[in-house]
């Protein structure tokens, strides 16, 4: 090849290199563009599901069916839920306190199914829940017969059981934000063949140590399977420092109640609501006799 010849071959591939280069940076800066796509939509991805997980109620409806939603909302059970709401706090925060185990752990219960300790005790988080100061956790303890969902009107999620079978990393993973600044809900969860043996297991007793110890300053509030002929009921209350019994007028016997109470644990703060109370003939569903004391008093 002449020396000519090799300066036109030079010349030549030179032009080539030229030519390519563009087009390789635009390869660059379409692979950054993927990448920064890609990132986007996996914040976008988290964002979406973080606004997914949080649940959202509906005010109207809740008041429609006599819940607390707001201070000016079921004002016919406003200052009832208040006066049992301040003798809660009280044994959690107050002098009480230095005498109950989990002071700020309160289940809530009865003696018998459909006596409205589910209604209570979403009536109490809610009223707590309008404290300036204080925030409230609702936890789905009735793993046999969950009702919060449906109560509240919200779709079913993850929740209580699939933490105690180990079947998510955190106990964060199953507690959710709602629209109510100050509660946050703890499903059920999934229906599960070992319910009963789940609330008498060790994790639920380091559920519960947990909650109580990393927010000392929250009310959680366990809503739980009715105590006669649930024996895993009676345990929970080795967990708790307070319990509420809900009764319902006209219904409920005395012995059912003795014998009920009978069986939790005697070193907790107790208390007694009765509900569904006749006031007049307009007004046959109502809140309402409250007693409390430590059960041994």
């Amino acid at each position: 090849m002449s020396t000519i010849e090799k300066a036109l071959a030079k010349q030549k591939l030179a032009q080539h290199e030229k030519l390519d280069t563009p087009t390789e940076c635009q390869a660059k800066a379409d692979n950054n563009i993927q990448e920064i796509s890609s990132s986007s939509v996996h914040m976008a991805t988290e964002k979406v599901n973080n606004d997914k997980d949080k649940i959202i109620l509906n005010g109207d409806r809740l008041n429609e069916r006599g819940f607390i939603y707001s201070p000016d909302s079921a004002h016919h059970i406003q200052e009832e839920f208040r006066h049992i709401k301040r003798k809660l706090l009280n044994n959690a925060f107050g002098l009480a306190s230095k005498t109950l185990h989990n002071s700020n752990l309160i289940m809530v219960t009865s003696s018998h199914s459909n006596e409205g300790k589910t209604y209570v005790a979403i009536n109490l988080a809610l009223s707590i829940a309008l404290e300036q100061n204080k925030t409230v956790l609702l936890v789905d303890a009735d793993v046999l017969r969950p009702s919060l969902h449906r109560e509240l009107e919200f779709e079913s999620k993850k929740g209580l059981l699939e933490y105690l079978l180990a079947e998510v990393s955190s106990l964060s993973d199953i507690i959710y934000s709602t629209n109510i600044d100050n509660l946050k809900l703890v499903p059920a969860g999934k229906p599960h063949h070992l319910t009963n043996e789940l609330l008498a297991s060790e994790r639920m007793e380091s559920l519960a140590k947990e909650l109580a110890e990393r927010y000392p300053d929250r009310i959680v509030i366990f809503d739980c399977p009715p105590i006669i002929g649930v024996t895993e009921t009676p345990l929970l209350s080795d967990l708790v420092g307070q319990a509420l019994v809900v009764v319902e007028e006209s219904k409920t016997k005395t012995d059912d109640v003795k014998t009920a109470v009978s069986q939790l644990n005697s070193d907790i703060a107790l208390g007694l609501v009765m509900n569904k109370t006749i006031r007049s003939k307009k007004d046959v569903y109502g809140y309402y006799g409250y007693g409390y004391g430590r059960k041994n008093q």
